[in-house]
């Protein structure tokens, strides 16, 4: 997501600077496992996976290795394409978009040098809307909780799903547990994200986000828990304490 030359001046109501000054200041290390996207990276197979599987349960898709085989796929908010990639991996036509330059420019030369067909572009997810752009697939992972206007933010991203597509959201629950351990554990004392990463304040507890996306016309068919297992590390089974994913669809048209 984008800085003053990255667009800031300019950036849609939705998206908040300094939350993008934010990202910017670390974009060129999106893809060092050991820097300070590592927590995104351990969670990354878990996401994928969730997403995969639930894809090619409504796609109905033969073969799981090639779940998004045919689908036009958007990934709203992809950073340096850490979830995008691995997508279009799964055959999606893959097109990524975020507000910060610098993560766009990491996420194509990573594209480019692992060989993959991969669009990024810096562009807002309302700019898409208002060229009337449709996506069988949309992905919206852990940017809901840093945007200005949530609501408006949404709206937009349903308008973005084909009728009979799907949407699949990732953010953290508001209760005392993610105060503690999603924002003063994480950012103080483990130091698994750099400080000011999140505002409490903006997570999203999971009845607000179903009925907003319910408002917008979608059906929400899973809620999912993103947990860690001191053995087994992250997995997406449980209630959602913390982290969440959820998929809602989009009924065809008729």
């Amino acid at each position: 997501m984008a800085a003053t030359d990255n667009k800031a001046d300019t950036a849609p109501q939705s998206s908040n600077p300094a939350e993008l000054a934010q990202f910017a200041k670390h974009a060129e290390r999106w893809w060092d496992p050991a820097g300070p996207f590592a927590p995104l990276h351990k969670l990354n197979p878990v996401r994928v996976e969730y997403i995969r599987e639930r894809t090619a349960r409504h796609f109905r898709a033969r073969n799981p290795e090639s779940a998004l085989s045919g689908l036009t796929c958007l990934d709203i908010g992809c950073g340096g394409g850490l979830v995008t990639e691995p997508l279009a991996r799964l055959g999606g036509t893959m097109l990524g978009i975020d507000l910060v330059e610098d993560s766009i420019s990491a996420a194509r030369t990573h594209a480019e040098g692992q060989g993959l067909d991969v669009e990024y572009r810096m562009e807002s997810a309302e700019a898409l809307a208002d060229e009337g752009r449709l996506f069988d697939l949309v992905t919206c992972l852990e940017v809901i909780e840093h945007v200005e206007e949530p609501v408006a933010f949404l709206e937009t991203v349903c308008a973005l799903v084909r009728p009979g597509g799907l949407l699949i959201l990732s953010t953290m629950n508001r209760n005392p547990a993610s105060l503690a351990l999603g924002k003063f554990a994480a950012e103080y004392v483990l130091r698994w994200v750099p400080r000011g990463t999140h505002d409490w304040r903006k997570f999203v507890k999971p009845h607000e986000l179903a009925a907003a996306v319910r408002r917008n016309g979608l059906a929400v068919s899973d809620v999912t828990g993103l947990n860690l297992h001191p053995l087994q590390g992250w997995n997406a089974r449980g209630p959602a304490v913390i982290n969440y994913m959820m998929t809602a669809r989009k009924p065809a048209d008729g």
